[in-house]
């Protein structure tokens, strides 16, 4: 448990200055917990909730914890919900440094391909795009008007004066 508390500190200073620039890593507060507990995937939702964490910080009656109160915490969080305390320790030093999360990708399937490859854009879809799938911007979403007072399309333009002479 010596070489095990000494991770475990490392990682609560970790978390203590995560997203605060000016915490000082001696103590935390809920949110950084719940956030800790949350990459450890410790509160699950089914199991342990942030709820369960909450009740569990509020018998503290502080806005932050230092170390020894956070073991403390720890220990009474594990019997509230009836968990393993030393499972959840282990957990917590082996969820890695704040901030790494195992996101999913996006995962391009089937009509996602389609609906994505510019080339294959119709109508006025298409005039948005130029030929390597890039957006023309404001020039691609707006019909500049021209001012001459013909309609889109109208081809003989100009040629009415000269008809009716």
């Amino acid at each position: 448990m010596a070489s095990g508390g000494a991770n475990l500190e490392q990682q609560f200073q970790a978390f203590a200055k995560f997203g605060d620039s000016k915490a000082d890593g001696k103590t935390i507060t809920l949110t950084n917990i719940d956030k800790w507990l949350k990459q450890a995937k410790v509160i699950d939702g089914k199991k342990i909730s942030t709820t369960d964490t909450g009740i569990c910080f509020n018998k503290l009656k502080a806005k932050t914890i230092n170390f020894q109160q956070f073991v403390k915490f720890i220990e009474d969080l594990a019997n509230y919900r009836n968990a393993n305390v030393d499972d959840i320790k282990k957990i917590l030093v082996e969820c890695g440094p704040p901030g790494t999360t195992h996101t999913t990708q996006a995962v391009k399937v089937g009509g996602v391909d389609r609906l994505t490859d510019t080339s294959q854009y119709t109508g006025t879809h298409k005039e948005r795009f130029d030929e390597s799938g890039k957006g023309k911007g404001i020039a691609g979403r707006e019909d500049i008007a021209d001012g001459k007072g013909y309609v889109t399309g109208y081809k003989n333009a100009d040629t009415y004066d000269k008809t009716h002479e």
